[in-house]
């Protein structure tokens, strides 16, 4: 993480302040630190320029312990699915086996290949309209940010569909974010491999307990982390403690009248930010003043599953073929 950071974040437990004890940097990156709350005591360690800012009440220690994903173990344990998963021919393969090669591929540090292979999968995971309307959103969010300055925040990040096009299109610090380490190790090592991560902070913390100060952020941005939302309103205010600009959320809504789709939805209870209707009236609750911008539509399809892993899946929504309504939900 920058140095910078240091005057934006405090305690996520009690809001205090934090004294920084820094072992190792880069210039003006932190790479090994020590963190601590001086009213609560909490600890906050920085270890592979990562900024761990997970709640005392979860587990943290082994969260930094380098263990093998669930793919590597189930391929380890069955070494003629491993065989055929990588030496089969990349245009013989099915498209959620094609993207299970491309997580294989970059836990080995072969990045080039795994871009190739996940823009292959991605073209038979997904319909022309949900890619074009995808596309579409972060164009969108790209340039209403280009005009403007400052740090951004990027919640909920995962795979950093979004902060991969805001680190190489932007002229502007970014400071990336997720709940799971694993998930920040694995973005550090693909920022690296395309040359965006020196203008990129590492910052690991739950959403709902983040270490910002208030109004602290003055753009927060997220792709579609809103979507596995279970019960938002504390989240959303909290979101609205730390921003001081805008949040741009690159979002999508199931249509209500959908029956299988929205049984699926409430039955994993997270319909309150995937149907229009609901969203809006949770983030209306929470103090937010909204606008729903670049809006289109596009049909979506099940992704297909896996025939090599018994039939495991990319994603678990839409579970039969529907019509997406996409926007960027412009929240101020």
């Amino acid at each position: 993480m920058h140095d910078y950071l240091i005057e934006m974040l405090e305690c996520p437990v009690c809001h205090s302040e934090l004294s920084w004890t820094v072992t190792r940097s880069l210039g003006s990156r932190i790479e090994e630190a020590d963190v601590r709350c001086t009213t609560c005591g909490a600890a906050y360690p920085v270890r592979e320029g990562i900024a761990l800012f997970l709640t005392p009440d979860l587990p943290r220690n082994d969260l930094w312990e380098h263990v093998d994903s669930g793919l590597t173990t189930y391929l380890r344990e069955h070494p003629e699915v491993e065989r055929q998963l990588m030496d089969v021919p990349l245009a013989d393969m099915a498209p959620a086996d094609q993207f299970f090669r491309a997580l294989v591929l970059e836990e080995r540090g072969m990045y080039g290949q795994a871009k190739t292979a996940e823009q292959v999968a991605n073209a038979g995971l997904y319909t022309r309209e949900y890619l074009a309307c995808s596309e579409s959103q972060f164009n969108y969010v790209i340039e209403r940010l280009s005009s403007s300055d400052g740090p951004i925040v990027d919640l909920a990040s995962g795979r950093g569909a979004l902060a991969e096009r805001l680190a190489s299109r932007l002229d502007r610090s970014l400071v990336v974010t997720d709940f799971s380490p694993r998930v920040l190790r694995r973005n550090r090592r693909w920022l690296e491999f395309l040359g965006l991560y020196d203008k990129v902070s590492l910052l690991a913390f739950d959403a709902r307990r983040t270490p910002f100060k208030d109004r602290a952020v003055g753009t927060l941005t997220t792709y579609l982390g809103l979507s596995n939302i279970e019960e938002p309103a504390d989240l959303l205010l909290e979101l609205r403690r730390i921003v001081e600009g805008g949040f741009l959320a690159i979002s999508h809504f199931f249509p209500e009248e959908d029956e299988a789709n929205a049984a699926a939805i409430r039955e994993a209870g997270l319909s309150p930010l995937l149907f229009r209707r609901s969203a809006l009236d949770h983030f209306a609750a929470a103090g937010w003043l909204m606008e729903l911008a670049n809006m289109c539509v596009g049909e979506s399809i099940p992704t297909p599953r896996s025939v090599l892993l018994d039939g495991a899946g990319v994603d678990a929504l839409p579970v039969v073929e529907t019509v997406l309504q996409w926007c960027v939900l412009v929240a101020s």
